[in-house]
């Protein structure tokens, strides 16, 4: 009687700890990017922080959704994706805006410093994705442009995934490629505060939750017995995160000069 009672009880208890994990599965992976939004809305900033993290994630998260239908694995992963492809849709629009905003206010400022009150102040020039300069690739004038670059990645990997479903070379490479690429979401941001032999203006609070997160995703996969492409690169991102805590702390007790650049178009362009 003893042992029935304490099984009724643990049935609901192992239900909930369950829909837990998999509700910090789904929305976990976003949290870290709440301090990030919050503070680039308070500074009207967005210097400090890597749009090409976007650009990771959006790839890593529309491949990881097309692995889904070569070869299904647990609904939250899949869930997490869709979530965390709105999620920085959002930030890439916030960033967009505050960045043009930025550039029109610093022209004006320009204008007036040189005391050109008859003169028309002009936009900065506009840049778009149909130019297909590879110069300001991925530092475009308009959120459209990203939202139209977005669709036309999908609609092209869509295709090729289409046609070799029934390859399972191709849907294994597909997985790999979808968490290597996620895996490799602090790259760009690592390399960033290395240029800039600083990190200021990047929220410490993102990468502590990014560490945690990734963390708690990695023992989720080997767990729950995800494809083994996912608790590798889960491996490989936590090491990616703890790298940048390390910079963290080199370039606050240390600080550094940042490195000297050329000024030519192509360099001109921030990340």
């Amino acid at each position: 009687m003893e042992t029935e009672g304490l099984e009724w009880l643990l049935v609901p208890v192992q239900q909930l700890v369950s829909w837990g994990a998999a509700g910090a599965m789904v929305f976990g992976g976003v949290v870290p990017y709440v301090p990030q939004y919050r503070d680039i809305r308070r500074t009207q900033n967005a210097e400090g922080f890597s749009t090409y993290v976007c650009l990771v994630l959006l790839v890593a998260n529309i491949l990881r959704i097309l692995f889904w239908f070569g070869r299904r694995f647990e609904s939250p992963l899949l869930w997490q994706s869709i979530i965390m492809i709105i999620t920085m849709l959002l930030m890439l629009k916030l960033c967009t805006e505050v960045r043009v905003s930025n550039e029109l206010n610093i022209k004006r400022r320009s204008f007036a410093a040189a005391d050109s009150k008859d003169e028309e102040i002009k936009a900065p020039p506009k840049r778009s994705y149909s130019d297909f300069d590879l110069n300001y690739f991925w530092h475009w004038s308009k959120f459209t442009d990203y939202v139209q670059c977005v669709l036309t990645f999908t609609g092209v990997t869509g295709y090729i995934t289409y046609l070799c479903l029934d390859s399972s070379l191709f849907v294994e490479t597909l997985g790999f490629l979808a968490v290597f690429t996620e895996a490799m979401l602090g790259v760009p941001q690592l390399y960033r505060n290395y240029r800039n032999r600083s990190t200021e203006g990047m929220s410490v609070k993102m990468v502590l939750m990014w560490t945690s997160g990734d963390t708690f995703k990695t023992v989720y996969f080997i767990l729950n017995q995800a494809p083994f492409q996912f608790s590798i690169c889960g491996l490989l991102q936590v090491f990616v995160d703890i790298a940048i805590l390390l910079q963290v702390y080199l370039y606050s007790s240390y600080p550094q000069k940042p490195m000297s650049h050329p000024v030519h178009p192509a360099s001109a362009k921030a990340l």
